[in-house]
C-alpha cells in the first residue's frame, strides 16, 4: 500500500470504521486481526449485552463519515466535477475564556492585548511588554476587514466579545505567507497567538476634504484607546 497518499489514507481508514461497524453490529469483535487478514480463528465474541441502540448508532455515524468522503455537494445547476474535496488550509483557534462584553462586530475597530510566539516556542511580538520608557504599552487596534493586519487575524476574531481570551493557530498563508517577515518570521511561519479583546468601538469617519473625492477612499480609523477605555463596558 502507498501509506504516503493521503487519498490511500483517507480509504483505508474509511475501511477500518466500516469494519468497526460491522462488529458493533453483528457482535463480533475484529480489533484482534493481523493486518488485512480477516481469519475466522482470530475472531472473539463481543459482550453480549452490549445494546442493539448502541449498535445501530455505530453505524449511522459510520454512515454519515462516508457520505463526507464523498466531497462537498454542489448545486445542480453547477458543470459537475470529479474528485475528492481538499483543504489547502485553515485556521484553528481554542476559546480559553468566554468574554461577556461587546460583541466582535464585522467593520467595527478591535483593541487587543497579544502575545504571539513560532511553533518552536519563541516568543515574538507581545503588547504586554512594557515600552522603552517603562510604561505599558496600549492594546493593538485596527479595523476589522480592511487588511491593516494579517488574513488570521481579521478572522479570527469572530464570535468573541470584549473580555474574551482565545488562542490563534494561524497558518502561513493567512499570516506573513512564504517569504515570512525576517528576521523575526521565518519563511512559511504557522504563528501562534494569545489574544485578549479588550474593546470594541465604531470607525472614525475621515474629515471631509474640500474638492473632489479621491479614486481609492482612505483607510477607517479607530478611536484612541484612551477614549475606548473610559467608555467600554
Amino acid at each position: 500500500m502507498e501509506t504516503g497518499n493521503p487519498r490511500v489514507l483517507w480509504n483505508a481508514g474509511i475501511f477500518c470504521v466500516w469494519i468497526a461497524a460491522i462488529g458493533e453490529l453483528s457482535g463480533v469483535d475484529f480489533r484482534e486481526i493481523g493486518g488485512l487478514g480477516l481469519a475466522p480463528s482470530r475472531i472473539v465474541p463481543l459482550n453480549p449485552g452490549r445494546s442493539m441502540k448502541r449498535r445501530w448508532i455505530t453505524l449511522a455515524a459510520v454512515v454519515s463519515l462516508a457520505a463526507c468522503a464523498r466531497g462537498m455537494r454542489f448545486p445542480d445547476s453547477l458543470p459537475p466535477v470529479s474528485g475528492p474535496t481538499q483543504t489547502a488550509f485553515s485556521l484553528r483557534y481554542i476559546d480559553i475564556t468566554n468574554g461577556t462584553g461587546a460583541v466582535a462586530a464585522p467593520r467595527k475597530c478591535f483593541y487587543v492585548n497579544y502575545t504571539g510566539w513560532l511553533t518552536d516556542g519563541k516568543k515574538f511580538d507581545s503588547s504586554r511588554d512594557t515600552m522603552q520608557n517603562g510604561k505599558a504599552r496600549p492594546p493593538l487596534s485596527f479595523p476589522q476587514g480592511a487588511r491593516r493586519v494579517i488574513a488570521g487575524w481579521d478572522a479570527g476574531f469572530e464570535g468573541m466579545r470584549v473580555g474574551g481570551q482565545r488562542r490563534l493557530i494561524i497558518p502561513y498563508q493567512l499570516a506573513y505567507g512564504e517569504l515570512g517577515r525576517p528576521p523575526a518570521i521565518p519563511p512559511k511561519a504557522t504563528l501562534i497567538f494569545d489574544v485578549e479583546l479588550m474593546g470594541v468601538a465604531d470607525t472614525v469617519m475621515h474629515a471631509e476634504v474640500p474638492g473632489p473625492r479621491p479614486a481609492i477612499a482612505p483607510p477607517p480609523k479607530c478611536p484612541d484607546w484612551t477614549t475606548v477605555e473610559a467608555t467600554r463596558e
